[in-house]
């Protein structure tokens, strides 16, 4: 509470009513630093932001964080849930009235959604954050470069195709704010960011093709002679503004979901602005061929790492571990492959009460031993030279109850109606999402979170515009890849999630969704008798698929183990 005191005390200098804090930084990635949100509120999800008045702290967060969020901020912060209601609901207007904010950590698009016009929105140039708590300077690491091997295509190539469809817009030049499409853009890549390899970079692409990358110059230096790409000059941050003023040109094209309201506005005093979403975010969910064969060999090792961890938590009879213990040992699985940088997320190891904790991150005040009558949740992934995994599996270590059987195998027969989809007839996410809580609704339950999200490639785990969702209307197309991860969770007693990667492939003039995760689902979970016969098939299948990919990995006894988990 006393950052929250501090706080409220530069919030009344500034003649405010209010302030805004934000989980993204200026960079608006999904890891943030600094991450202001969980200094101010202790929250330590991936979305959601506060808001402090002199009398109150709210703390808006989507549904998967609707647990964690009361466990970390209960008790200082009344908790929201969006989309479903957000501040214009919520804040009394009588009351508060002008409400500050960061300009460069907030869009206009954001601002409006959250707020309307009912609020006097107040520009703070110094982050009020920072100046209770700053944390500590990184290290500054330098970008590298994705061979052709690797990316699959040059960047004169995407340059040419990104340049083609600003052009048919009537745009001139384009800022890309987004430091996950200046890594698209150019093949490069960084070391700035916790769990995702993306460098902290912006640039101008204008109508002559000439880039201009605004990056910390000292991270730039080692790779500035080895870029394919020529026409490209380099600048420091500072000197956004500067190369503006230089710049001849009458519009601009600016990315609605990462342009800065700074940004923005520097833009607007000297050019016609056209916002709208960066064409980048649905050019780099299109995984070329290459792409798509790096993600298989990536999920071969990771389904392999994987396995070993299932089988030795399987076979190990002399319980005590906990959950940070469990966390480090698929850990030292993962980074017996040399190829292996670092998690693309942080672990999720929950078991028992904790595994109803949708993103749940075990600490030193909520680790627990796992127990026999317990389920264990893991959800965990990994960055590859070659791609990014992510997965989730649900084991159990003793004769589960009817009642857990039950709605495991609803939750598998959902994610098996997402893999089995017949994308020629429904391609749309929001209606895959239908058929993923199908099996559950049967019995009236339902899961609090999307079924599955885009993933990149080298790159940021959680990525758009594609995903399996109620509220997400984007056709698939050949070559996105996406998550299946449908659940199940009871607050205080048990979490299920069965998470593979999917990616969408043209066979025979037919789209269908093919399986990237190569790991054994607990055949112990499952009530046969619920599965009809192609549910059966389809699941021997995937099984089979599985052996025959990662047993070349395993040791004998390993293997044994996993041919013994095809039915």
């Amino acid at each position: 509470m006393k950052k929250i005191f501090k706080l409220r005390k530069l919030i009344k200098n500034q003649n405010l009513d209010a302030y805004i804090v934000p989980k993204n930084d200026e960079f608006f990635g999904e890891y943030a630093f600094p991450n202001r949100l969980k200094s101010i509120s202790n929250f330590s999800g991936s979305a959601g932001f506060a808001i402090i008045t002199s009398a109150l702290n709210y703390l808006f967060i989507d549904g998967r964080y609707l647990i964690q969020s009361k466990m970390e901020s209960g008790k200082n912060f009344k908790i929201t849930e969006i989309p479903y209601k957000y501040p214009k609901n919520v804040l009394d207007v009588n009351k508060i009235k002008r409400i500050g904010y960061d300009p460069s950590v907030f869009t206009t698009n954001v601002l409006k959604r959250y707020f309307g016009n009912k609020f006097k929105l107040i520009s703070i140039k110094k982050n009020l954050i920072d100046l209770i708590s700053l944390e500590k300077k990184k290290e500054k690491k330098s970008f590298f470069i994705l061979d052709s091997k690797t990316a699959g295509e040059t960047t004169s190539s995407k340059i040419n195709r990104l340049h083609k469809i600003i052009r048919k817009n009537s745009t001139e030049n384009i800022f890309v704010s987004a430091p996950e499409n200046v890594a698209w853009l150019l093949n490069i890549r960084g070391k700035d960011n916790p769990n995702s390899p993306m460098p902290n970079a912006r640039l101008i692409l204008d109508k002559n093709k000439q880039i201009y990358l605004f990056s910390d110059l000292d991270k730039i230096k080692k790779i500035k002679k080895k870029l394919n790409y020529k026409k490209i000059k380099f600048f420091s941050f500072e000197q956004f503004y500067n190369v503006l003023s230089n710049l001849k040109a009458s519009s601009f094209a600016i990315d609605k979901l990462t342009c800065s309201i700074y940004h923005e506005s520097l833009i607007n005093s000297k050019f016609k602005i056209k916002l709208f979403e960066d064409p980048i975010y649905y050019l780099k969910s299109i995984k070329n061929k290459t792409e798509i064969e790096n993600m298989k060999i990536a999920h071969i090792k990771d389904g392999a790492a994987l396995t070993k961890f299932l089988y030795w938590i399987k076979q190990d009879k002399n319980f005590g571990f906990d959950e940070l213990y469990l966390e480090k040992k698929l850990e030292r699985f993962r980074k017996q492959n040399n190829d292996y940088i670092y998690p693309s997320f942080d672990t999720i190891a929950g078991s028992g009460p904790n595994s109803a904790i949708i993103h749940y991150r075990s600490s030193k005040k909520t680790n627990r031993k796992v127990k026999k009558n317990d389920l264990f949740l893991c959800d965990s992934g990994g960055q590859y030279k070659y791609g990014t995994t992510d997965v989730t599996r649900t084991v159990c270590f003793k004769k589960p109850s009817k009642r857990i059987k039950n709605i495991f195998t609803r939750v598998l027969k959902g994610h098996i109606a997402v893999a089995t989809n017949d994308l020629s007839k429904i391609n749309k996410g929001n209606l895959i999402d239908k058929k993923a809580r199908a099996s559950l609704a049967k019995i009236n339950l339902d899961y609090g979170h999307g079924t599955g999200h885009g993933v990149g490639f080298f790159s940021n785990v959680h990525e758009g515009p594609q995903a399996i969702s109620k509220f997400n209307s984007v056709e698939l197309e050949k070559g996105m890849i996406v998550s299946n991860e449908p659940g199940y969770y009871e607050e205080g007693k048990f979490g299920i999630r069965i998470e593979n990667l999917i990616y969408v492939e043209k066979e025979k003039n037919k789209l269908k969704f093919k399986n990237l995760t190569m790991a054994p689902i607990d055949k112990d979970l499952i009530d046969y008798k619920l599965l009809n016969t192609k549910e059966r098939e389809y699941l021997f299948k995937y099984n089979l698929e599985v052996y025959n990919n990662i047993s070349p990995l395993l040791n004998k006894s390993e293997k044994n183990w996993l041919l013994n988990s095809i039915q």
